[in-house]
Order: structure tokens, then sequence, then C-alpha cells
């Protein structure tokens, strides 16, 4: 990306629908530019979709036209990157239009990208990969207008205080962001359930501090007991994790629980049975070996009791 511009920042996001008479007085103008010269922007971290929704807008701009302009910076090679605009933009392309009215902006890249975030941070439906991905790009961009060239502790401060700066910003905790970047730590397949509400955010966020092999084997575990884990399961799995024993037994030791109240079970750890069976055997056959010796111990015990 070009990083020409001054660092301007955005105040809020009313900086987007500035009036014709205030972007005359910063020298902006609306202008039509063709489609296939605006490119997205780099890693953008929003879906664009062909939903109902998407259908809708692009009625609408076939009837009436795009009436907010988009914002695009220049690139070096004559054409524009988008920075607010990605779904009026798929929208024009549907209702037939060969080019849309934009604004133009000369900005560096930190400003592109804080810009960009928050204008999509607007939206009502947002999935919770793409506030994990869009946090973090505008951590980082914050962190990176704030950088210092000395390797001192205050990089640390900075950190911490780009972190309070998002979530200000977007009207979440500090710790609630923190949360949902920690997402970004999940492997694609775990990512995509969370999106599709076929993983809870709490056991997920959890579940992102297991190792990316960890993932891969816990996703195999949850397949085979077709089930979702539970928050307590998930917390008992990353201590595991970092105690360095979370294993593919113990995970699908975990997954195999009926999820009833604490009082109602009885938990073994994989580990501690271990001893008592053959390495091959896998946790289904633990339990059902334990069964069929607790049946044997219960029809000896009524049997003494008849004497």
């Amino acid at each position: 990306m070009p990083k020409k511009g001054a660092n301007i920042s955005l105040n809020s996001y009313d900086d987007i629908f500035k009036t014709e008479e205030d972007r005359q007085d910063t020298g902006e103008h609306v202008v039509m530019v063709p489609l296939d010269k605006i490119h997205p922007f780099k890693a953008h971290p929003f879906k664009v979709v062909n939903d109902e929704e998407m259908k809708k807008t692009a009625e609408s701009i076939k009837q009436y036209g795009v009436l907010v302009p988009a914002i695009v910076r220049p690139l070096e090679n004559g054409e524009y990157e988008m920075i607010s605009g990605h779904r009026r933009r798929y929208a024009s392309m549907l209702a037939g239009k060969e080019t849309m009215p934009v604004i133009v902006r000369e900005m560096d890249d930190d400003t592109a990208t804080i810009l960009m975030v928050d204008s999509n941070l607007q939206r009502e439906n947002i999935l919770p990969s793409e506030r994990a991905k869009a946090y973090q790009m505008k951590m980082e961009a914050l962190k990176h207008q704030g950088q210092r060239t000395d390797l001192t502790s205050v990089q640390v401060g900075q950190k911490l205080d780009a972190r309070q700066q998002v979530a200000e910003n977007t009207g979440q905790s500090r710790t609630q962001v923190q949360r949902y970047m920690r997402l970004n730590n999940l492997i694609p397949e775990l990512l995509d359930m969370v999106d599709n509400k076929k993983l809870a955010f709490n056991p997920a966020v959890e579940l992102s501090y297991l190792k990316p092999e960890e993932q891969k084997e816990f996703l195999t575990a949850m397949e085979s007991a077709q089930t979702s884990p539970s928050l307590s399961q998930t917390q008992r799995l990353k201590k595991a994790s970092q105690e360095g024993r979370c294993t593919e037994d113990l995970m699908q030791s975990v997954m195999d629980e009926d999820k009833k109240s604490p009082m109602d079970r009885v938990v073994f750890d994989t580990s501690d049975l271990r001893k008592y069976f053959p390495k091959s055997y896998t946790p289904k056959q633990m339990q059902d070996t334990i069964l069929k010796l607790l049946a044997q111990w219960t029809r000896k015990r009524n049997r003494d009791q008849e004497r």
C-alpha cells in the first residue's frame, strides 16, 4: 500500500458523511470512478456476500443510484483502493453499473486501516471473525502511529494504550476486545464454527489457547462426540494444554462426557486410568470395560446379599 499523505485522525463516523460544503472547504469533491479501477482494501476483514440484504441494496442502486459516496485513496498506478464502500461497489456491479461516486482522499496505511475498520463496525450484523480481525488491525495501526524508534519499556505502555483506545472507540470493554482478538488464534475450521453458531463464543476463546495441532485433534474429538463443548470443558482443556497433558485421549474423554451438573457425574482423568488398560484402548473402550466390571460387581454383590 502507498504510504503518502498526512496522518489524518478519524474523530467519528460522521467524518465519512461530510456535506458538500464541508468537502469543498477541504478541497475534496465527489467524482465518478469506473468500478474496475477500484480494488478492495488489502486484507479486508469484512465479508461481502450476495445475501438478501445485498440484493435489496442492488435494487435500490439500480433505481436511485449510490446515494452515499464511497471513500477511496489513490494508488501509484493511477487506480484506487477502497476504504469505505465495499458493499456499495459490489451492489453497483449487481445493478449493472459501470461507475460509482467516490471521494478520493490521500491517507497513509495506518489512517486508511482505522477509517476502514471504523466505517464497517457501524454495520448491525458483524461476524465474530470479522470483529476479531478488525480489532486486531485497528490496534496494530494505532500502535504503529504511536511507535517510537527506541526499544524501551514505553512500547508496552503504547500497546496497552492502543487496546484501550480500540475498546473506547467500539464501546466494548478492554477485556472483551482482548477476548475477540483471541479468536484470531483459532484454526479456520473452529473459527468458521463460531461464525455459524456451532461453537459458542466463550468456549471458543478458551480453545484459542490450545496449540494449532491440539485444536485439530479437538475438532476430531468434537465431531466424534457429535456435540459442542461447554465452557467448563474447554477451561479444563486449556489448563491441560498449559500443563502439557492435552492428549487426544483426554480430549475424547472430555467430549464423551454427558453434559450434566457436577453433582450428577463422576469424572476421571484419562491419565489416572491408563495404567489399568492396554495402551491401544480408546476412552470409549475404557468406559465400556469399566461399566462391564461394575455390572459384574453388582451381580456378585446381589448374590452375596441373598445368602
